[in-house]
């Protein structure tokens, strides 16, 4: 049978359809009134009981965190040993001081400063970790967030530059311990949607609860409590399954748990997920599902209530697909709420909820899954999908809210009037680090090197490419050295400069080559990392050193082949007097440390893996022409200035200081190169110039990586 098109009338919903319609998977709308029990005062926990009490004596100090000492002990890692303490003050009312926690402590879904002190009044919430408190009367009352918690959306809409909306007043709500999966053709605004609802990118107008908290204004201490699982894998597939997860521990983890508590909670999640006979086995061995489990396995280390997934199931096939789905379906059921953005249709039926975006990004259902069909007229997702692109300017979200299932399902949540979004100060909404900075840059030190150490191909390139370039420099033959005959002032070698144009090439191919990739493959890793509260210099900086080490390295073995091949070289240094080699190894080091930088630069720069290598060729030409050696640059109006943009300038100049490339191999005898001069003085500038260049361009990867973190971590 014909389906119908979306101009004729909706076809009539079979009234089996409606009565089977379960209507405890509805979220009831409440208003934010008082709940939990203190008259007057907001939301907790939607309307639920407090989870515990504790009795606060005037005069005594109530200490909370993870170890038994304290009078008050939360069994939460996400909870420093010693968090904050409640202290009463003369006049009868209490007060919250922060201990210096690593993941903070929060008052009313805000910050406050490391071992700072906040009065408390009567309404006032204290978040430490999974556990929110809130002060009634003499007692104090606890809700633990275990994980059943509702979710609801409220008007969001997100506009971009130029007026365009890309979300438009999408509103749902889903009870605690649900499935909820979102599909829609390209176009819909599935990503911008998903970004909205993790607060990665706060829509324009609307809100989004958790649990009756707005996710907005208390993103620094609710992000603690959300996962996302993004498209890509959020590990790297280098490593172990165990050493995998054993870094993620280490950065989320406040920096005073023990190295036996954060293997204990590994070993929870590997049990719970069955990678349990995984977990010695690399990422890149396993099969797509199982890389999908490892994902997940690295978000529930922190026991969130509420995960996200982005594409989970993109790649894999029919059965891997439906194994994932059981294992979110598995994960909603042991106390979770789950929501899943997929293009696969073929594992819906074990979801609570479905959500239907439209082009332009409107809902066009929202509802149960085995009801959805029925709604659109349709027999098959093939051609509800067909339709959405062939009736493109037709009234979908119109329709949607013309139907009965609107009023079933979300018309309680619709009815709240849409609000502008008043969102706090960066500071609030930047969530602390739960490391310190040095202990950031430690963990990042030792996962990088273990990352390359577990890529053997890697290794041999590192060795290999500066091997065959030092070769290469010994094409020239050997008596066409770098230094002088017996008559100090009579030229003999016209192949001096070409040798170090070939020495200084290789060099910065070899230390851009390093690092070209590094940032763009880690993309989607570093912008999960950095909602959790990874330092970006930090991560920047562990790059920097474990590159640099590699590159100066490689310089050395460049330089050792270059010039033992040399039956001529320079008597003496400007600074080195007496090892001029050693001057002009160092040379070549640094050049090779400042293209590494520039890798970075093209590495932050790019969007795809794909365009690294031709920009990266580019650079290498680029550096060629401007050495200096191949045609004259000095008294070359315009063309000098651009070459003292080029780091290969100042490095082949300092090798030229060295080598007193003015005596030995000058352009002009008449008119000397002012750059090239043999003393110290202009050694130190050429080497001062290029380094400098190096460390211009860590601060612009810095301004360049800000451009792929969550808005809210942007400085």
């Amino acid at each position: 049978m014909q389906s119908p098109s979306p101009q004729q009338p909706q076809p009539q919903q079979p009234q089996q359809a409606w009565q089977q319609a379960p209507h405890q998977a509805q979220v009831p709308h409440q208003q934010g009134g008082p709940a939990g029990g203190a008259a007057g005062a907001p939301p907790v926990y939607g309307d639920r009981s407090p989870t515990t009490f504790h009795q606060v004596a005037m005069g005594r100090v109530m200490r909370i965190g993870r170890a038994l000492e304290n009078e008050l002990v939360v069994s939460d890692l996400q909870v420093s040993r010693l968090h904050a303490e409640f202290t009463a003050t003369p006049d009868g009312r209490f007060q919250i001081r922060d201990l210096g926690s690593h993941n903070g402590t929060y008052v009313n879904g805000q910050p406050i400063p490391k071992s700072g002190t906040v009065l408390l009044g009567p309404t006032d919430i204290v978040g430490v970790g999974h556990s929110t408190f809130r002060l009634v009367g003499d007692r104090l009352e606890e809700f633990v967030d275990t994980g059943e918690v509702s979710f609801s959306a409220r008007h969001l809409t997100v506009t971009v530059d130029g007026g365009k909306q890309i979300l438009k007043d999408v509103s749902f709500g889903v009870p605690e311990k649900s499935l909820i999966a979102v599909i829609g053709p390209s176009g819909s605004g599935k990503s911008t949607l998903l970004k909205a609802l993790t607060g990665y990118r706060p829509a324009n107008q609307g809100d989004v609860l958790y649990d009756n908290r707005n996710l907005y204004k208390q993103f620094a201490e609710l992000r603690q409590r959300i996962g996302l699982v993004p498209q890509d894998d959020i590990l790297h597939k280098e490593l172990t399954v165990k050493k995998a997860l054993k870094y993620a521990a280490k950065l989320r983890f406040p920096a005073d748990t023990t190295e036996a508590e954060r293997q204990q909670r590994i070993d929870e999640v590997l049990g719970e997920l069955k990678l349990d006979i995984h977990k010695e086995k690399k990422v890149t061995s396993l099969s797509g599902g199982q890389r999908k489990r490892v994902s997940v396995a690295l978000e529930l280390l922190t026991k969130p209530s509420l995960i996200f997934l982005d594409e989970p199931t993109s790649g894999l096939d029919p059965g891997m697909d439906r194994d994932v789905m059981q294992l979110l379906r598995g994960l909603a059921d042991d106390g979770r709420t789950v929501l899943v953005v997929t293009h696969s249709v073929a594992e819906l039926a074990i979801c609570d909820k479905l959500l239907v975006m439209a082009p332009g990004g409107s809902v066009a259902y929202f509802g149960p899954p085995e009801e959805a069909l029925n709604f659109f007229g349709y027999t098959t997702w093939a051609d509800v999908f067909s339709a959405f692109e062939n009736y493109r300017d037709y009234d979908w979200a119109g329709r949607w809210r013309g139907s009965q299932h609107y009023q079933m399902y979300a018309a309680d949540i619709d009815a709240v009037a849409a609000q502008p979004v008043h969102m706090p100060s960066p500071q609030q909404m930047r969530p602390p680090k739960p490391q310190g900075w040095g202990s950031q840059l430690w963990t990042l030190i030792r996962r990088y090197v273990s990352v390359i150490v577990s890529d053997k191909g890697f290794i041999g390139l590192m060795l290999v490419l500066p091997a065959v370039l030092g070769i290469v420099s010994t094409v020239i033959p050997a008596d066409s050295g770098l230094g002088f005959g017996p008559e100090r002032n009579r030229l003999i070698n016209k192949d001096a400069g070409m040798i170090l144009l070939i020495l200084a090439v290789g060099a910065c191919f070899s230390g851009a080559a390093n690092s070209v990739r590094e940032l763009i493959k880690e993309r989607v890793i570093y912008e999960r990392e950095r909602a959790t509260g990874l330092s970006r210099s930090a991560y920047l900086m562990s790059k920097v050193i474990v590159l640099g080490v590699i590159t100066a390295l490689q310089g050395v073995i460049l330089a050792a082949i270059g010039f033992g091949a040399r039956a001529k070289l320079p008597t003496e240094g400007v600074l080195l007097e007496e090892y001029p080699v050693v001057e002009m190894t160092l040379v070549i080091s640094a050049f090779g440390f400042t293209s590494m930088m520039f890798g970075l630069v093209i590495s932050a720069l790019v969007k795809t893996a794909e365009k690294t290598m031709p920009l990266l060729v580019m650079f290498a030409i680029v550096q060629l022409v401007f050495t200096g050696v191949l045609f004259q640059l000095h008294d070359s109006p315009g063309i000098e200035q651009i070459a003292w943009l080029m780091p290969s300038r100042w490095a082949v100049a300092a090798l030229g200081t060295t080598a007193q490339l003015n005596v030995v191999a000058p352009w002009d005898p008449d008119n000397l190169d002012g750059l090239w001069d043999h003393t110290a003085g202009q050694w130190v500038t050429d080497m001062g110039v290029l380094l400098g260049i190096g460390v211009l361009c860590g601060f612009v990867v810095v301004r360049l990586l800000r451009r792929h973190e969550p808005e809210v971590m942007r400085k």
